[in-house]
């Protein structure tokens, strides 16, 4: 999979990705990021790559021509058939996990990191086919957002991750949070690991884990039990849970 990235600011990018998971799916030829200046594809000396609004109004708009230039450049070079151009904005769908699995299924996808007030809406018009928001607040750029999102799509290519399961085990990736995870010592500080991830019955220990997510979501986001694929035991066990909230918020 390969990404292009957009931006007026390519120094913003030195490092992030540079460790971890993303560091090694690049080393193996999992993953390609290439960080494109926005300046190299103007035409005048100045390199202007934004002006003021018509109509008036605050702050400035990134000019249509550097990024038309940019986007068409990049689909003559990699010439990919399953290609995206992703706006990262505060006006777009909000990102989760879903729209990662759906980002993970192109072979190219080209980031436009918006600044300022925005981009020129013939951009948007013409060559962006999403618009994504990482959350409803306001960033002072797109180079954030461009970071989470590589980070949460590249988790999921294949290999990318020490285990095939990983990522499927993921919060989020069933519709739920990710139950609680314990390593050695089993005892301390007198906090103990629960008795039924030492005793290695799978069977028990899956059916823990599963409940633990649903305590867990129920808890901290019970609106992602809205469209989570619940089993009939799982909402037998939401009303197990919530009975006993009832009676300790009781007693």
């Amino acid at each position: 999979m390969r990404f292009d990235l957009i931006t007026i600011f390519p120094e913003f990018f030195q490092g992030p990705f540079e460790f971890g998971i993303i560091r090694r799916a690049v080393q193996n030829g999992i993953v390609k990021i290439n960080i494109h200046d926005l300046r190299h594809f103007t035409h005048d000396k100045h390199q202007v790559v934004d002006d003021r609004p018509f109509g008036g109004g605050d702050g400035m708009v990134l000019k249509p021509e550097p990024i038309f230039r940019a986007v068409e450049w990049l689909k003559e070079v990699v010439k990919s058939q399953r290609s995206a151009t992703v706006l990262l904005t505060p006006q777009g769908r909000r990102f989760d996990q879903e729209i990662a699995a759906e980002l993970a299924e192109f072979d190219h996808v080209i980031l436009l990191c918006g600044r300022y007030e925005g981009i020129d809406e013939r951009v948007i018009e013409t060559l962006v086919t999403d618009e994504i928001s990482i959350g409803d607040y306001v960033l002072s750029g797109g180079e954030l957002p461009a970071m989470v999102l590589v980070d949460a799509v590249v988790r999921l290519l294949p290999n990318a991750l020490g285990s095939d399961t990983s990522a499927a085990n993921d919060s989020f990736s069933s519709g739920l949070l990710d139950c609680p995870h314990y390593t050695r010592p089993a005892e301390y500080r007198g906090l103990t690991v629960p008795e039924v991830l030492q005793e290695g019955n799978h069977k028990q220990i899956a059916a823990w884990r599963r409940r633990k997510a649903l305590e867990k979501t129920l808890r901290q986001r019970p609106d992602l039990l809205e469209s989570a694929d619940l089993t009939e035991e799982d909402k037998a066990t939401i009303r197990d849970l919530l009975r006993n909230r009832k009676d300790k918020s009781q007693s």
